[in-house]
């Protein structure tokens, strides 16, 4: 009777050491069946919303407004969930102080335009900046907490979003700051208008997105993460070193939180306290799209943005993220797992 190659490895193993593997050796997953009949349930939802929007409002033009606002502005929540739901499924943290790192990526970038930096030529700065923030605070604080309570984490995390707040509030003060765009115009969008750094960050927030999926599924790297998020104990017998790899994932989920915050600049007002806002809303995109799921983040944020836009018209004079609460309620109670759960 002939062995496998799995039992190959552990004897192996039994004879003296672990056997390891070459990260490419990773045996290939099945491919995922693409969830058509949800895609169209939920692309249904949104005609209805649509039109009983339109019936709601009787004006056409505020519809075609409220839904191109709402997609643009979808697409950088999706940005912001997908660093939140990448640390969660590799360090299976949940990381309270993900919308700080956003708030001191718009001041870095605040400062950088002072200085006669392009608002998005601070990309380039915020975003390898926001990297190594990401691997020191992982390294010098949160490699301690793998593994313990849940609330351990939740405190440190929290404990690093006060932090990072308060070093703002006294070093930047309380005034409200804003980035300006040059040349920012109102673009004609069919009946609709939007700004053009809106569109740009629509824009950047989806290039962002792609390189980030990319990353996962196409290099080496992304089949190390993969492999770990999937199994960590598995993927440390396969040679991969799971220190790396969570310093690195949680340094791309910073940075993508700092890519974001130099994208909306332009069109938000910079306090210590606005990375509260898009914190919230990147929870809810999280748990909507699946936790651990880095595609269903990007789709959750564009449903999210058109949900807390059309609910303006719903809802009319009523808070924004009312409308988000619903549909997070009627997910929670219709599907808790998320639209989009990852598979095992």
């Amino acid at each position: 009777m002939t062995s496998s190659p799995d039992q190959d490895h552990v004897a192996a193993g039994n004879g003296g050491g672990v056997a390891t593997l070459d990260p490419d050796e990773l045996p290939t997953a099945a491919p995922r069946t693409v969830p058509w009949l949800r895609i169209g349930v939920i692309a249904a939802l949104i005609v209805v919303a649509i039109v009983l929007a339109y019936v709601r409002a009787g004006s056409g033009v505020v519809v075609v407004q409220a839904v191109t606002t709402g997609i643009l502005i979808g697409g950088v929540y999706g940005l912001v969930a997908m660093g939140l739901t990448l640390i969660f499924g590799v360090l299976d943290i949940v990381n309270f102080a993900h919308g700080s790192f956003l708030a001191l990526a718009l001041f870095l970038t605040f400062g950088l335009t002072q200085a006669g930096l392009h608002v998005y030529l601070a990309l380039a700065v915020s975003v390898p900046a926001m990297f190594l923030l990401g691997v020191l605070v992982q390294r010098g604080i949160l490699a301690g907490a793998m593994g313990k309570p849940l609330e351990n984490q939740l405190l440190i995390t929290l404990g690093i979003s006060l932090i990072i707040e308060n070093a703002l509030l006294l070093f930047f003060g309380a005034n409200p700051r804003s980035v300006a765009l040059s040349g920012d115009r109102g673009v004609p969008i069919f009946e609709a208008v939007a700004n053009l750094s809106r569109i740009l960050a629509f824009v950047g927030a989806l290039l962002l997105a792609g390189l980030l999926y990319l990353l996962l599924q196409r290099t080496r790297l992304g089949t190390a993460i993969r492999a770990v998020a999937a199994n960590d104990t598995g993927a440390q017998l396969v040679g991969i070193d799971t220190r790396v790899i969570y310093a690195v994932t949680f340094a791309l989920g910073t940075a993508c939180a700092g890519a974001a915050g130099t994208l909306v600049a332009p069109l938000v007002t910079i306090e210590p306290t606005t990375g509260s806002l898009f914190n919230i809303v990147a929870f809810v995109v999280v748990v909507l799209g699946g936790m651990g799921n880095v595609v269903g983040a990007l789709i959750g944020g564009l449903i999210i943005g058109l949900a807390e836009q059309l609910g303006g018209i719903y809802l009319p004079g009523q808070s924004p993220l009312l409308s988000v609460f619903i549909v997070f309620v009627l997910v929670l109670f219709l599907r808790p797992q998320g639209l989009f759960r990852r598979s095992a």
